[in-house]
């Protein structure tokens, strides 16, 4: 009578670890960053959030507010951060629509920006060099530079995530995002995030 009793407890202790096992493989493959280069670099990039990013236009989780999106003037939001390690070289800072039909949709890519800057102000040109230092690349709209939250329907998440890294990539102007994932792997220091969201 107790070995039943104890059988059936490990039966059921093996089948709670099963199911907890697949629940976490079926979660990693829903995030963002799940898959190819991006999975990668997140796994490169180590399991903390180092870098605080911020902006004054909106907050973690917030709305974008209009000006920023296609809807209005389109031009890029003001960011800023802290804690970048002082052994960095460059920086870096990716934003995307993971929301997007089809794919994630890259709306910025920056790159070999100088690890002392602090922040972008609000309307950054869109051309091939930042004030100050960096480079932009080409978004999945096929121009350079800042391209804001287009949504087709329903509300969209935006990540912005800057990436602390110990080189500059040397990268051509006008790189890809994909280029620039792949440039950074194994060379990521810290890194951070700030999402908003956007509905027309």
């Amino acid at each position: 009578m107790t070995r039943g009793i104890c059988l059936s407890l490990l039966t059921l202790i093996l089948l709670c670890s099963c199911q907890s096992k697949s629940e976490n493989a079926q979660s990693n493959q829903t995030r963002p960053e799940a898959t190819g280069v991006e999975q990668r670099v997140a796994q490169t990039g180590g399991e903390k959030m180092a870098i605080k990013l911020i902006s004054t236009a909106f907050q973690e989780g917030g709305i974008i507010p209009k000006q920023y999106t296609c809807g209005g003037q389109n031009i890029s939001p003001p960011l800023a951060w802290d804690s970048v390690p002082a052994n960095a070289q460059a920086l870096a800072l990716i934003a995307d629509d993971p929301d997007a039909p089809g794919k994630t949709w890259v709306h910025w890519v920056v790159f070999d920006m100088p690890a002392t800057t602090k922040s972008l102000p609000e309307n950054v040109p869109p051309q091939e060099t930042i004030a100050g230092g960096g480079k932009q690349g080409t978004t999945d709209f096929r121009k350079v530079g800042y391209g804001g939250p287009c949504p087709p329907s329903g509300t969209h998440r935006y990540y912005f995530k800057v990436y602390a890294l110990d080189k500059e990539l040397g990268l051509d102007n006008k790189a890809t995002k994909d280029q620039v994932l792949k440039a950074m792997e194994g060379h990521i220091l810290a890194q951070g995030q700030l999402m908003g969201r956007y509905k027309r």
